[in-house]
């Protein structure tokens, strides 16, 4: 080997093997957390899922708050959609603009003017603000309605401007929401044709996500995190949070108001329920939606995710049974409580993990290639190395395959197969968005300040042109 070139290849090969070394430990770890929560779902798969019990369905008029900055192309075919499909509903919807929003506000004024189930609240601040505030802004104009009208609203429901709600929505928060404090229902993207891969990605999470992991939770009667959209409160909820936070329901520092809202809740000891029914028609009751099919885009959104979620929700919730946790839990279930949190918080280090993965193998394949042109030493892998390549592996393939049954249970069989490869774009957004994450992060200790990063959205978002259209995940 030639001297010039020795050094190089002691430095792959030594790179190569800590990098690897590092993401099967990791890889191993992650798994098995993963393999354990499936367990738990395999297990309490006998059992029914809370439903509701028996009470009479809860009545009097419920708001919906949309919060609203920059989408003069998008909410005004969603206000008429909900509004079609609410029919006969005993519903108000709360739009919460900003001045400076002419483009919006010009957008929708013709349905305001045209039907008093809608209720345009303006901020007095210019937008954007942040998600939080805009809520809060709605909170305070429901509270003055109330005032003026003499009347009490019996739950508020939260949806985002790019949200196509479901016929029988409404009522299945009646049912539910007389003996629980919130009510979630599944969320399932649309799956747009030409946006298969970015856009792709986000229904086999979220196929995953809300047909295991809050399934498991509203089982087990953990926390449940609110997922901002299809999302039911009772009124006297919303209230309480005001109180103990000074006025307002929603934390206005905050990126994720809506996942530390339903956490919060949990801190009370307040009821959450995850339902996932059908409705008259025999479809299921889900809230649908148009997620980012742009890379530059996903990775904004899922770096909002994990700022708030990870980052700044350990600064504001902190850990179960710890001194300065918000979140309280029985001391038979606090470790269990913990291992939720520790699920939704590990995003930035599985980022790591993935990233050191990659590049160990790009590492090992410059080696193999050095020692082929140049010469270099092979790469030795021991029997450690591989007993943990091995069971990474596995790992790996029970991983994708879970991935798979639960985006086929949502989509069918063609995205189920789908989900496979797609697995390698999550990675890649996961790693990107993870960086941004901590960008983010960063600035906000230094500076303070929170501003509200949202998605954009574009016309061709709401078309009802989809991929695979969600059946019933039975």
């Amino acid at each position: 080997m030639e001297l010039s070139t020795a050094w190089l290849g002691w430095l792959v090969l030594g790179a190569s093997r800590e990098l690897m070394l590092f993401a099967s430990v990791g890889i191993l770890l992650i798994g098995l957390d993963d393999l354990l929560f499936d367990a738990f779902w395999l297990g309490t798969r006998g059992e029914r899922q809370a439903g509701a019990t028996g009470k009479p369905p809860l009545t009097g008029t419920i708001a919906v708050f949309i919060p609203a900055w920059d989408e003069h192309r998008i909410l005004a075919a969603m206000l008429r959609r909900s509004l079609a499909a609410w029919e006969g509903e005993d519903v108000r919807i709360y739009i919460g603009c900003y001045p400076n929003d002419a483009a919006t506000l010009f957008a929708i004024s013709p349905l305001i003017a045209g039907d008093r189930r809608l209720r345009l609240v303006v901020n007095e601040r210019d937008g954007p603000t942040t998600k939080g505030d805009n809520l809060n802004r709605l909170w305070a104009a429901l509270g003055a309605d109330e005032r003026a009208e003499g009347m009490r609203f019996a739950a508020i429901v939260l949806h985002d401007a790019e949200d196509h709600v479901h016929p029988g929505e409404i009522a299945l928060y009646r049912r539910h929401l007389s003996d629980a404090a919130m009510v979630q229902i599944p969320v399932v993207p649309i799956i747009a044709r030409g946006a298969r891969w970015i856009g792709g990605h986000y229904g086999d999470e979220f196929a995953e996500a809300h047909g295991k992991e809050m399934v498991v939770r509203s089982r087990l009667g953990m926390p449940l995190p609110s997922a901002g959209v299809g999302c039911a409160l009772t009124r006297h909820t919303l209230a309480l949070l005001a109180i103990e936070r000074g006025g307002d329901p929603f934390r206005c520092n905050s990126l994720t108001e809506d996942y530390e809202i339903g956490m919060v809740i949990g801190a009370y000891g307040l009821r959450a329920r995850f339902v996932d029914e059908t409705g008259p028609a025999g479809d299921r009751v889900v809230s649908r939606g148009a997620f980012p099919d742009r890379t530059d885009a996903a990775v904004r959104q899922k770096a909002r995710w994990i700022a708030g979620i990870a980052l700044a929700g350990w600064d504001h919730l902190g850990w179960p049974g710890s001194r300065r946790g918000v979140m309280a839990a029985q001391s038979d279930r606090v470790w269990l409580a913990r291992w939720m949190l520790w699920r939704d918080r590990r995003a930035p280090l599985a980022a790591l993990v993935l990233l050191s993965a990659y590049a160990g193998l790009f590492l090992t394949a410059a080696g193999w290639l050095g020692r082929a042109v140049l010469g270099w030493e092979a790469v030795i892998v021991g029997d450690a190395m591989r007993i943990l390549l091995a069971l990474g592996a596995m790992l790996l393939v029970w991983r994708l395959a879970m991935r798979s049954l639960f985006a086929g249970r949502c989509y069918g069989w063609r995205e189920g197969v789908w989900a496979v490869p797609r697995a390698f774009v999550a990675n890649i957004m996961a790693m990107l968005a993870a960086r941004r994450a901590l960008v983010i992060y960063w600035r906000m200790l230094r500076s303070g300040e929170v501003v509200w990063d949202k998605t954009e959205h574009r016309e061709s978002d709401m078309t009802p042109d989809v991929a695979a259209a969600p059946v019933m995940a039975r």
